[in-house]
């Protein structure tokens, strides 16, 4: 069953760049911007990530979390924080259970590459209260999400 605008995020441990557990209830009383992107230090996932990262003060105005999540261990994505200095957490889901409780596994190709099991590139906007308020999941990986949706459904969230 697929998730949908209006249903409760599931919940979620995961370990990010430091090695340091977290979990998505941490948050509960704060919007969040979930981020789910194939690879780092790919190229359209590193544009994605620095536009998080560059727009960082509109997201704390809006009172908005932003978590990235892809399939990478947390050792690529601490080399991944730490070349583009992002300021907000990364999480390792080498496992696959978020990426499957969310619905976003997927091909990371066809071409060159063609990777199973990988996160696509996916946004789930979070109310306070955790219920989803905004889904994108993009089938193509060259296509990036679309910023001013993310930042409009966190300008109506109360």
């Amino acid at each position: 069953m697929s998730l949908k605008v209006g249903d409760i995020a599931p919940d979620f441990t995961l370990f990010n760049q430091d090695a340091q557990q977290v979990s998505l209830n941490q948050f509960k009383g704060k919007k969040v911007v979930l981020s789910f992107f194939p690879f780092a230090n790919t190229s359209v996932c590193t544009k994605e990530m620095c536009t998080f990262r560059d727009d960082m003060k509109d997201y704390e105005s809006l009172d908005a979390q932003v978590l990235g999540i892809s399939v990478d261990s947390p050792f690529a994505l601490k080399m991944f924080q730490e070349k583009n200095d992002y300021k907000f957490p990364l999480l390792s889901d080498v496992n696959r259970v978020v990426c499957n409780l969310y619905g976003t596994l997927g091909v990371f190709g066809p071409g060159k590459y063609d990777y199973q099991n990988v996160s696509k590139r996916s946004v789930f906007v979070l109310d306070r209260d955790g219920v989803i308020q905004y889904i994108e999941i993009l089938d193509n990986p060259g296509n990036e999400p679309n910023y001013n949706a993310i930042k409009e459904t966190l300008s109506k969230i109360k």
